[in-house]
């Protein structure tokens, strides 16, 4: 063996970084479901995984399209074409894909916007595009304004490998935790005072893990707010295609056409497949930026997160098929509806609101009545409760950096209605309980 080469041996800062955040309560539970997973037959009394923002509700219209047809999964052309798609590997991506997927977003959009596919840069996945945006826009040290609370996965994806750091803006439930321009102006000047300096603001459109959208008149002083500041905007809307109810999604890039692409160099977008169409596994995310030298640079370091050809292929074939998409986007949105709508009701019924939504996969959950302590400590202690006793793995509103305790992110999209209604029966039995213990101790005293 070398010499200074063994067990021993040191590894580089980031890899014994805790930036990743896997320590936190977010990262735990899904290792507790891990553990111990939920089956109706094989385990009963497992844990059901409700920490996990993933959309099966529509997966068989998927799986439909693919069985009536068949050639999209296919090498059409045989031995040929399984050697262009095996010896083609091109950081910009296949053109058919790019067209397909700038016209996915432009009908999510209800076609109010145009997007150029020359300007869509290929990652896999969301998280590389939100990273790689982060090291061309920040320097280590630097900072980025992320809105409170903020899907706990950014801390990995903004900060572990890049060295720069994530200021929060604070929101609070007094507006619905709804961004505003005092508390953005705020922060920036907190963030300035001391002594970093700030290069982007992070919003996420809908909100994970609120399940809320932003009005027009917000996406309009936000974007007045980072022409002022000559930072930049990175608006992440992969949850676009899973708006259900009013009021509809309005993209940012609606509000840089209406301007007429006006301090429009600071803007760009992150769209994904994971959510919308309930593809993770498939890692294909793209950026779409409005500046030329962020597109060019961001193509250039895609190499290190590229999309298969062969997938590209495939979904270019299922994309480009409108009747199919508009067929998906509107079903899809009717499911997630009728979905919120149970579980927001069967969580009602257990004596437990949540704040309104009409986004995304999950409810924001409010449990503050039943804290013994309201603290943060107060709600990790009812969060491991519920991990334990109840076993469902929801995720705590601290590891979501929200400002109050007692909220909570519960996902409904990722399971069958069958075990959302087992679920629900134990939360509502849960809530008895505790009910149960809080008069004996009013008895008692």
């Amino acid at each position: 063996m070398a010499r200074g080469i063994g067990l021993g041996a040191p590894l580089s800062k980031i890899a014994v970084s805790k930036a990743h955040g896997e320590d936190s309560p977010y990262f735990a539970g899904w290792k507790a479901y891990d553990e111990d997973p939920y089956d109706p037959v094989a385990n009963p009394t497992g844990v059901i995984q409700m920490g996990l923002a993933e959309n099966q509700v529509s997966f068989d219209l998927l799986e439909d399209y693919l069985e009536q047809h068949p050639e999209t999964a296919s090498w059409s052309s045989g031995i040929s074409g399984f050697k262009e798609n095996a010896l083609f590997q091109d950081y910009h991506g296949l053109q058919s894909f790019r067209k397909a997927m700038a016209s996915l977003m432009e009908q999510i959009r209800g076609k109010r916007v145009k997007f150029n596919p020359d300007r869509m840069v290929l990652t896999a996945g969301a998280t590389a595009a939100n990273e790689l945006l982060t090291f061309i826009l920040a320097d280590p040290g630097d900072a980025v304004l992320v809105p409170t609370p903020y899907y706990p996965g950014f801390d990995r994806d903004l900060q572990w490998r890049t060295g720069v750091k994530i200021f929060p803006v604070h929101c609070h439930s007094s507006n619905g935790f709804q961004l505003t321009l005092p508390s953005l102006q705020s922060a920036y000047s907190i963030a300035e005072a001391s002594n970093l300096r700030v290069k982007a603001l992070l919003i996420t459109n809908p909100s994970n893990p609120l399940g809320t959208t932003m009005p027009r008149s917000l996406l309009e002083d936000i974007l007045n707010f980072i022409s002022q500041k000559n930072i930049h905007l990175i608006s992440d809307e992969i949850y676009s295609g899973s708006v259900f109810s009013s009021p509809e999604f309005i993209s940012v890039a609606e509000v840089v056409e209406a301007s007429q692409h006006k301090n429009c160099d600071g803007v760009h977008i992150v769209y994904s497949l994971s959510k919308d169409l309930g593809l993770p596994g498939f890692r294909v995310g793209t950026i779409y930026s409005y500046n030329d030298r962020v597109v060019t640079t961001a193509r250039r370091m895609s190499s290190f997160s590229l999309v298969s050809s062969q997938t590209q292929k495939m979904l270019a074939s299922m994309l480009s098929d409108e009747e199919f998409t508009v067929k998906y986007i509107k079903t899809n949105r009717e499911r997630l509806r009728r979905r919120h709508g149970y579980i927001v009701e069967g969580l009602k019924d257990a004596g437990i609101e949540c704040l309104e939504g009409n986004a995304g996969l999950f409810c924001w959950m409010n449990l503050t009545q039943m804290l013994e302590e309201k603290s943060m400590e107060g709600e990790l202690r009812l969060w491991k409760m519920i991990l334990s006793e109840v076993k469902l793995n929801v995720s705590p509103g601290s590891s979501c950096y929200c400002a109050e305790p007692g909220w909570f992110r519960v996902c409904f999209a990722n399971m069958t209605k069958e075990t959302l209604e087992v679920a629900l029966r134990r939360t509502k039995d849960f809530v008895e309980k505790i009910k149960g213990r809080k008069s004996n101790v009013i008895f008692r005293s």
